[in-house]
């Protein structure tokens, strides 16, 4: 009897995406691994270990594998990308660890330029600025002008194939964002949306279609570049980025992705930085400029975000008004008929969000029943909501007077957020022990302040 293949994590790293990647086309096309060695002229074990990221593939593996299993460049296209994980792992193995460094959650790109990421951090999020941007949106023609289509056969056209590509990349760097946080990832985001991304936006499509498609996985990627700078710190620098993906749903003229920008990012951001009014008005925008088309789950999201933005101006009644409509209309959602990018806002989901609400308006036993549901659902590949949920239920344990449950809740998120390099998990910690600090004479809240500067220094107060 064969073995039962190892269950694969594509999440962990770019070098696990294509053992994961070669794993499903190797399948799809009913190929044992010894069948595509003998094809490749590899040995089964190398392909065995390229599968279950043991060992990072050659270029010429990967160009065998990409012809032999019929793929048009989709591996080939990942290449750039695992060669530059290559080369991080090396610089990582010959450096001295600085884990105390605060210089860790700054992206790579910007570090090897003095001060520069400094001026990116310092860069102010401006809530004025967001009513035009909102008011421009909900104006939008309904029907904008179509992108500029190249003639058939004309050299550098952007087609499915490319968007297909592009698409595969942009599923990774999630991925790798929601296990890593931005501090490891957001680096690599850029370079790809600096090279390949504006490659594909200076050349003509080959379709109407194609162009369309191709603003939309742009804003998809200026998406996660805005909300891996807020995972850094730089509120400025995501409000510009989640702006410019808001206007890119506007030249494709999806307006359905456009209110998910403008409510979920841009309201969200808005009250990450303390800024609850314009959230709101952000997120109502949204809800009354996509009535006619949004689907059940889309529409749960906005809601939510209304809602949290109620709970934190203390208007209860408003936000448990919200809570209902997001509940009733996330229970008639079906998947087959959402947008994919969607797909992640669940049950689980919205109950993270009804906690963060109950949490704001001081109601802790809601709270934690809600955010126990969120966390037994939880993916745990999603390491940086893990440490920022598992945070806000030892936040709320505090708040009970349960100390010692609080505390060791805390640990818990701790070690979740050591695992990231991710600003938003740091800041979840510091929040914590500001929370405890009214029992810091407790015993066990002295050693959960050791234990963090032990185990996480950067967040220790």
């Amino acid at each position: 009897m064969g073995q039962t293949p190892r269950m694969l994590q594509p999440s962990l790293s770019e070098r696990h995406f294509f053992g994961a990647e070669l794993r499903r086309l190797r399948e799809r096309a009913n190929l044992s691994q010894a069948r595509l060695g003998a094809m490749i002229r590899f040995s089964a074990d190398l392909v065995r270990r390229i599968e279950t990221a043991d060992r990072f593939p050659s270029r010429e593996f990967v160009e065998a594998c990409d012809r032999a299993l019929e793929a048009g460049g989709a591996l080939t296209r990942l290449l750039p990308l695992l060669e530059e994980s290559r080369n991080s792992e090396n610089m990582r193995a010959t450096s001295p660890s600085g884990s105390g460094n605060a210089d860790t959650l700054l992206p790579t790109h910007l570090k090897e330029k003095p001060g520069v990421a400094g001026m990116v951090v310092r860069v102010p999020f401006q809530p004025g600025v967001l009513d035009r941007a909102a008011l421009d949106w909900l104006n939008a023609a309904a029907d904008p002008r179509p992108p500029v289509v190249g003639r058939p056969g004309s050299p550098d056209q952007v087609d499915e194939e490319d968007l297909h590509a592009a698409e595969i990349a942009l599923t990774m760097f999630r991925q790798l964002d929601h296990t890593h946080g931005a501090g490891r990832v957001h680096a690599q985001v850029q370079r790809y949306v600096e090279g390949e991304l504006n490659r594909l936006l200076a050349n003509t499509p080959t379709s109407e279609t194609v162009g369309r498609h191709l603003y939309t996985l742009a804003a998809g990627f200026f998406e996660l570049c805005g909300y891996q700078a807020v995972d850094t710190g730089a509120h400025g620098l995501a409000q510009r980025r989640y702006l410019r993906a808001l206007r890119l749903t506007e030249a494709a003229g999806d307006r359905l992705y456009g209110s998910y920008l403008l409510a979920v990012n841009i309201g969200h951001l808005a009250l990450h930085c303390g800024q609850p009014e314009p959230a709101r008005r952000m997120a109502l925008t949204a809800v009354r400029g996509s009535e006619t088309q949004a689907t059940p789950a889309v529409a749960a999201a906005l809601h939510a975000v209304v809602a949290r933005t109620q709970a934190r101006l203390g208007r209860e009644d408003d936000c448990l008004t919200h809570l209902d409509i997001a509940e009733r209309q996330l229970d008639r959602a079906k998947p087959k008929d959402e947008p994919a990018w969607i797909g992640y806002f669940d049950a689980a989901y919205l109950a993270d969000e009804i906690a963060h609400c109950f949490h704001d308006l001081g109601r802790p036993q809601h709270t934690q029943r809600h955010l126990g549901d969120a966390l037994t659902a939880l993916s745990p590949t999603h390491v940086r909501r893990l440490a920022i949920d598992t945070a806000l239920l030892a936040s709320s344990l505090a708040t009970a007077g349960r100390i010692d449950d609080a505390c060791a809740t805390a640990r818990e998120a701790v070690d979740h957020a050591a695992r990231t390099t991710s600003h938003r998990c740091l800041q979840r910690i510091v929040e914590v022990q500001a929370d405890l600090e009214p029992y810091r004479c407790e015993p066990e809240v002295r050693e959960f302040g050791e234990y963090v500067r032990h185990r996480l220094p950067l967040a220790a107060v």
